[in-house]
């Protein structure tokens, strides 16, 4: 999943629309419980500070960039 996300946090669409970031639930466990994250990877979609969406498990570049496209338009 990182390399898909790598790519489309430096993608020319996608670059000035979000910012992408990565969190280790194995080094920060009390983070991931308080988020909810049960499984992993786990995707969660902020927006003005608030989670607004989640996916789990591994999903396609295009299916990534739809699901942005619907939640922060």
């Amino acid at each position: 999943l990182t390399p898909i996300l790598e790519k489309i946090a430096t993608s020319d669409s996608m670059k000035d629309k979000i910012l992408i970031k990565k969190l280790n639930a194995d080094e920060n466990p009390n983070t991931s419980a308080s988020l909810g994250v049960r499984g992993l990877p786990t995707m969660l979609l902020f927006k003005n500070g608030q989670c607004v969406d989640t996916r789990v498990g591994l999903q396609s570049e295009s299916v990534i960039t739809d699901w942005i496209d619907q939640m922060v338009d």
